[in-house]
């Protein structure tokens, strides 16, 4: 065919949408404005670029809603997750990556596929004829964004979203601090020790949430409020809700013996994990920031056996923009207004890296399958992607419409069987149905023509 599939933005939705369009015989060009224009929280112009943390979470496909999208996306050949699990790091159960070697991986296969032509460059408007997926993520540039809100008519919501700090693991004392992950989880050694542990006592404790609450912080530009989503709060912000806060949000100490002193029980405990392969980076678990640079080093030192960090990259804050979805999509994500657009990604109101790449590679098969004029629905609202499409299209409540995260609350209830009503049992019952769900829509709505794809 010669029809093109233009996709605007390379991050985790951009490359997933790109790499299943292509697999299913559409030629994709991929326009990626970075690195000829950059954004405070990039780094490089590679594609599938990891600002924030690491992780994509938990990998637990019978348990948890991020493990069950895991399993749908490697079902569906995704990009993101084969090239995650080629990177993938001891994390204690949860899926974590490193990020160089991870971005990189995807920037490489992307180029070398064949139907995919990727192109460098800001675009500023909303394109009027042609197919095409927008999936700017949270730092869409000024010009697109309002070229979208003169479209749309409608102002677009923001919050505001902090990047954790990353420490030179060499500075971390370790006659302090140890390597465990909380409750032992793990099949191996390397997964059990995963993370590194710097206990408090409550006197240190109480000492450091004096200091966050007095730190510098980040002002905000004329005109922005501070919405902030709540799975990834600052933890000056969490510290002001209250002084045990932390204690029972990343600083909780339970699961953790303290191999230095095991009689001893922390306080509070501060976790870091892994950030590459070498293990030379470790990023402080659920510690975003929005303190300025010098507070951060100094409050940060305050942190038993980080008293002599270095650090490899401090905190930091930046606008996050997404659509109103629920008054703007259809169920097959296209823009109401110009159905010949699609969205994907967190401008769509999804949060997370998992789910952004997850609506990438829903965006990219829809995008696909009318292109090559096949009738395609979108994923059962059973299955983890279903769910989420389904919350961002129209379940979602317009007026009070927020950044989400997938999870079991957004799937149709199901009634366990053989009595099956321990949550164990009742999650494991969401997970058996949406895996026979998703496969059944993968078998019946494919969109890959019999001589298209290279193996993911």
């Amino acid at each position: 065919m010669t029809e093109k599939l233009h996709i605007i933005g390379g991050g985790m939705a951009g490359s997933e949408a790109a790499w299943q369009a292509a697999e299913a015989g559409v030629p994709v060009v991929l326009h990626e404005m970075r690195p000829q224009v950059g954004t405070f929280a990039h780094r490089t112009g590679d594609f599938a670029e990891m600002v924030c943390s690491n992780s994509f979470r938990s990998d637990d496909d019978e348990q948890n809603a991020v493990g069950l999208l895991h399993w749908e996306m490697r079902a569906a050949g995704g990009l993101i997750m084969t090239t995650a699990d080629r990177h993938s790091l001891p994390a204690g159960g949860a899926l974590a990556v490193d990020r160089d070697a991870f971005s990189a991986d995807v920037t490489a296969r992307l180029r070398a596929h064949p139907l995919i032509e990727t192109v460098g460059g800001e675009i500023t408007e909303l394109p009027r004829e042609g197919h095409w997926i927008i999936a700017t993520g949270p730092l869409t540039s000024g010009a697109l964004a309002e070229a979208i809100r003169a479209e749309t008519g409608a102002d677009a919501l923001a919050f505001f979203d902090a990047i954790a700090p990353i420490v030179y693991a060499e500075s971390i004392d370790m006659d302090v601090a140890w390597r465990q992950s909380r409750y032992d989880k793990g099949e191996t050694e390397e997964e059990r020790t995963a993370y590194i542990n710097c206990p408090m006592t409550r006197e240190q404790y109480e000492t450091f949430i004096d200091a966050l609450i007095a730190a510098d912080k980040t002002e905000f530009r004329e005109g922005e409020t501070a919405k902030y989503f709540d799975g990834c709060l600052p933890i000056e912000v969490m510290a002001e809700r209250g002084r045990e806060t932390l204690r029972f949000g990343p600083m909780k100490p339970v699961g953790l013996t303290n191999a230095h002193d095991p009689a001893v029980k922390a306080y509070a405990v501060v976790q870091l994990r892994r950030d590459n392969a070498l293990g030379t980076l470790y990023n402080i678990v659920g510690f975003q920031t929005k303190m300025k640079y010098a507070a951060q080093t100094e409050v940060f030192r305050l942190i038993p056996g980080l008293q002599d960090a270095r650090f490899a990259r401090l905190g930091g804050i930046h606008r996050n923009t997404f659509l109103n979805s629920p008054t703007l999509l259809d169920p097959w994500m296209r823009l109401r207004s110009r159905p010949n657009i699609r969205f994907a990604g967190q401008v769509t109101g999804v949060e997370g890296y998992v789910e952004s790449a997850a609506m990438g590679l829903v965006a990219g098969r829809l995008a696909a399958a009318e292109l090559l004029g096949r009738d395609v629905p979108p994923p059962p609202r059973e299955t983890a992607m279903g769910a989420l499409i389904a919350h961002i299209t129209g379940d979602a409540e317009a007026t009070t419409f927020q950044p989400m995260n997938v999870n079991f609350g957004l799937f149709p209830p199901i009634e366990a069987k053989g009595g099956r009503r321990g949550r164990k049992d009742r999650y494991r019952a969401y997970t058996d149905r949406a895996k026979e769900a998703f496969s059944h829509w993968l078998q019946h709505g494919s969109v890959a023509s019999a001589d298209a794809g290279t193996a993911a």
